[in-house]
């Protein structure tokens, strides 16, 4: 039998499947794993490449397999379907993963370290306990706009929301308080954790050299800097800043055929949390330009004279993008 050379795994929560080719691409096993025996399976293996899609806990295993001296590659899970053949199931995923590694062209997603996913959890959490607050301030707008009390949108107007839900003179039924509390006080600890995690941000921000740098550039703040260095992958990994930016999902997606250009919206590709941090910043760039004018002559002030806001908001962010990255590899900070 012909020595593996490349190993597709198939990563589930309790039996994996594992498909082993040789140099040529020739089958040489095809296996089922139960979790507990997955390290073992592959410190029998002799050192070769293994595959696994970019998914939940492949980042654990590319490490844990990294240790026992194999090369991990870790592809986007769009990248693996057009190998699959007919049928999906678990041995046919496997092999298509292996497949789609042996292709020279493939492109792979960057492993992960410990410290980077420790890193993301606190924007990942904050992202989630923002969503919560978001739907208690709705929720309590909805209750209250059933006995005629309407309140403006907008985090501004949550006290007249917590005023008019706490009031006992107002036309709430008395009956309906209870609940209410319960959401204004769960609103209340909600706001207090998302302080917490924007103090321990800002300290990171502050205590990170190339962070302070990133805040140079307009739009970009403690949130979005850290977030940038927690997120994104090495910036070595990407040629130009063009390339940063198409990971981002911030560039025209392409349907284009017999030599006929067709850009449609962004892709929305790459790292979702810093596409979003970055159009935010820059919706606030055009927005404090569009109230106090932009630079006569500069890139923002005729875009805003051509363009719709929406529009340049997401070329600046693309432009954004385009920066950070020249930033974080050639150092230096934003000059207008």
């Amino acid at each position: 039998m012909n020595e593996v050379s490349t190993i597709g795994l198939d990563l589930a929560k309790h039996v994996f499947q594992a498909h082993g080719a040789d140099a040529s691409g020739g089958v040489v096993f095809r296996k089922q794993l139960r979790r507990d025996k997955v390290l073992g399976f592959f410190a029998q293996q002799p050192a070769c490449l293994v595959a696994m899609e970019a998914c939940a806990s492949s980042h654990y295993w590319a490490r844990e397999l990294g240790k026992l001296g194999h090369t991990v590659r870790l592809i986007p899970p769009s990248y693996v379907k057009p190998f699959v053949k007919r049928q999906k199931n678990d041995m046919a995923d496997a092999e298509a993963i292996c497949e789609a590694a042996q292709r020279p062209t493939m492109r792979f997603a960057a492993v992960k370290s410990e410290d980077q996913q420790a890193s993301a959890v606190v924007f990942r959490a904050r992202d989630l306990l923002v969503r919560q607050r978001t739907q208690i301030i709705n929720a309590l707008r909805g209750h209250l706009a059933e006995y005629g009390l309407v309140v403006a949108k907008g985090t501004s107007n949550v006290a007249a929301l917590v005023e008019h839900a706490q009031a006992s003179g107002s036309s709430v039924p008395t009956a309906a308080h209870p609940a209410l509390d319960i959401l204004v006080k769960m609103l209340g600890v909600l706001e207090e954790q998302i302080k917490h995690l924007d103090i321990e941000i800002a300290r990171r921000a502050r205590e990170e050299e190339v962070a302070r740098r990133l805040m140079t550039v307009p739009g970009i703040g403690p949130i979005t800097a850290t977030a940038l260095m927690a997120l994104a992958p090495d910036p070595e990994n990407f040629k130009r800043g063009r390339d940063f930016a198409a990971w981002l999902g911030l560039t025209p997606l392409q349907r284009s055929t017999g030599g006929k250009q067709k850009l449609g919206q962004i892709s929305k590709m790459g790292e979702r949390t810093l596409r979003r941090l970055l159009i935010i910043g820059a919706s606030a760039v055009v927005k404090l330009a569009r109230r106090r004018g932009a630079s006569q002559g500069r890139w923002l002030e005729r875009m805003l004279a051509r363009k719709p806001p929406m529009l340049v908001a997401v070329a600046l962010a693309n432009k954004m993008a385009r920066t950070v990255w020249a930033l974080m590899v050639n150092g230096g900070v934003y000059k207008a």
